[in-house]
């Protein structure tokens, strides 16, 4: 079962503690869509989600991985 994209925005907020600048407008974002097709104002989740991952290399670790590859398979 797919988590909703706020839920994830959530925990990524909670464990990257110093979130580049570059990838944070893009959790912002996510934490007002639900799924993969939502649209925030002219921009799809989708962009949205693609944007993100391509800000998120600094972001390691377990739970990273663990999101990163999540949110891969939501594109799919």
């Amino acid at each position: 079962m797919l988590r909703s994209l706020s839920t994830i925005a959530r925990e990524i907020i909670l464990d990257w503690t110093s979130m580049s600048l570059y990838a944070a407008p893009y959790v912002g974002v996510m934490r007002e869509l639900h799924s993969i097709t939502d649209t925030y104002g002219a921009d799809d989740a989708r962009g949205v989600v693609l944007y993100f991952l391509s800000n998120a290399g600094s972001w390691r670790g377990d739970t990273a991985r663990r999101i990163k590859a999540e949110l891969k398979d939501m594109l799919k």
